[in-house]
């Protein structure tokens, strides 16, 4: 990439994304903040201004409304003419604060599918023109380690619920479509990479559920770092990262008929027009 790279990051206010936003924005990157709280926004993008950085531009939606999800990618469009990379870092974890029991998002989806996955999944083909026009660009997209495999009969787990497993299907849906973008994306367009950051960082979210942390934030910070910057990543895509070492998430991934059912459930459920269909 030449010139000044300009990032969005979803989830900047906290924990992992605001420990992101600071290491890039200390690399002189144009950063798009995206934020539930305008607050917390305004606080971060402060802080960072206050560091010498270029103050980041913020963006306001809450991810468990795809009706907000839209006008999030609208207003990206507004803020710049191009997009070098989109971090999709916000989420939800298993428990505690967002209940250990079944909840539904504004449209009515389990809520840790819908603010996990359909959220970043609709942002990321909402911005997908605006990525490739820019390329070489890339989309990283924050997993985990803990998946659990679809069941696309009961997707929104109405079926004995379990908070854990509705973060493991979160997550693999994030690297199963991952997958399938990279298969449909020229590398020297838009490369799309999946990780887990680190184990158990003592964000706010960890901290609530399991009261401990085992890696530091700083490990996770690195390791995403890498797959926004690392020139040596260039043309590495479709890929699944354990930190920074390249593993294999679950085999449900590796089921070209799963990731294709999946991505005609996400385009369905999120009312999106997939980017790759030809003239009707």
């Amino acid at each position: 990439m030449s010139g000044t790279r300009t990032v969005l990051v979803t989830g900047a206010t906290d924990g992992l994304g605001r420990s992101l936003a600071g290491r890039l924005a200390g690399d002189g990157t144009r950063l798009i903040l995206h934020g539930r709280d305008q607050d917390r926004l305004d606080a971060t993008a402060d802080a960072l201004a206050a560091a010498g950085a270029v103050r980041p531009d913020t963006v306001l939606a809450d991810l468990a409304d795809l009706a907000q999800v839209r006008r999030l990618a609208a207003d990206v469009r507004g803020l710049t003419d191009r997009l070098d990379v989109f971090v999709s870092n916000a989420g939800i974890g298993s428990g505690e604060p967002d209940g250990r029991t079944r909840r539904t998002s504004a449209d009515g989806y389990e809520l840790r599918f819908a603010v996990n996955y359909l959220a970043g999944f609709l942002l990321t083909v909402e911005l997908l023109p605006l990525l490739r026009a820019s390329a070489p660009a890339r989309i990283v997209n924050v997993a985990s380690l803990g998946q659990s495999p679809l069941d696309f009969d009961d997707l929104m787990l109405e079926r004995g619920y379990d908070g854990g497993r509705a973060y493991g299907q979160s997550k693999l849906a994030q690297i199963m479509s991952g997958f399938e973008l990279a298969g449909r994306l020229p590398a020297a367009e838009v490369t799309v990479n999946s990780l887990h950051p680190a184990t158990y960082m003592p964000t706010k979210m960890v901290l609530s559920e399991i009261g401990r942390s085992v890696d530091t934030l700083e490990e996770g910070t690195a390791a995403t770092l890498r797959l926004v910057t690392d020139p040596a990543l260039a043309d590495t895509t479709g890929r699944f990262f354990d930190r920074t070492r390249e593993t294999r998430p679950a085999a449900q991934a590796y089921d070209a008929a799963a990731r294709a059912e999946l991505w005609r459930a996400s385009l369905r459920l999120t009312g999106a027009s997939d980017p790759f269909a030809g003239p009707a």
